[in-house]
């Protein structure tokens, strides 16, 4: 029986380097790939695309009301392998379609995903991914703070700011020219967080560590 594999990494963690490398690997063995991009991901238009300038044209660009066993149920039984980009923007059905594919279809299911939004949150996909994937690895290219440190949350900038409030999802796909993703260690992460009136400011007011 197949099984749904789930990858994350932060911001610039060569997430989608990896991806494209994974599907050459599969077509250079006879194998169809089927890859799915959220559709909520304008970035790139109907192509993923790396840092590295390493572009495919994207199989399915799945909407969020979307059924992929409705829809796509065709295009996934006559492929060998499943590959979803951004997995963080697919919905709690979505993933547990894409589980119940590898499951009944015997289709491998590989996602790959960030991990936590620009408020230190789980997407909503990440999470269900984390719950039901049978295989959870972290990249190995490692992303980097701006301190040197290794990089393991996402920060959100606007006209060169930290922020920490807003909607979840803003694309800087070219259209938002004032917002822009920068990966973060924790220890950065949290400094910044807490010089906003975040929920860390306030924990940290009414605790005894603001003491120290």
């Amino acid at each position: 029986m197949a099984k749904m594999t789930s990858f994350f990494s932060a911001m610039s963690g060569g997430k989608t380097t990896v991806l494209l490398q994974v599907c050459f690997n599969y077509e250079l063995h006879q194998k169809k790939v089927l890859l799915i991009k959220p559709k909520i991901d304008t970035k790139g238009g109907k192509e993923v695309s790396s840092r590295l300038n390493l572009t495919r044209q994207v199989d399915i660009l799945l909407a969020k009301e979307d059924s992929l066993l409705v829809s796509y149920f065709e295009q996934i039984r006559q492929s060998d392998v499943i590959v979803i980009d951004e997995s963080q923007f697919l919905t709690s059905e979505q993933v547990k379609e894409l589980w119940a594919i590898s499951k009944e279809l015997d289709k491998p299911v590989l996602a790959f995903c960030l991990k936590g939004n620009f408020q230190g949150e789980l997407f909503l996909g990440t999470q269900n991914l984390l719950a039901l994937s049978d295989k959870i690895e972290e990249l190995p290219v490692l992303p980097i703070c701006s301190c040197g440190k290794k990089a393991v949350h996402n920060a959100r900038k606007v006209n060169g700011k930290f922020v920490f409030e807003g909607e979840e999802v803003v694309i800087d796909d070219g259209t938002h020219q004032d917002v822009e993703y920068v990966p973060i260690c924790g220890q950065c992460f949290y400094e910044e967080m807490k010089k906003q009136d975040t929920g860390i400011a306030r924990i940290m007011a009414r605790s005894r560590l603001s003491n120290y």
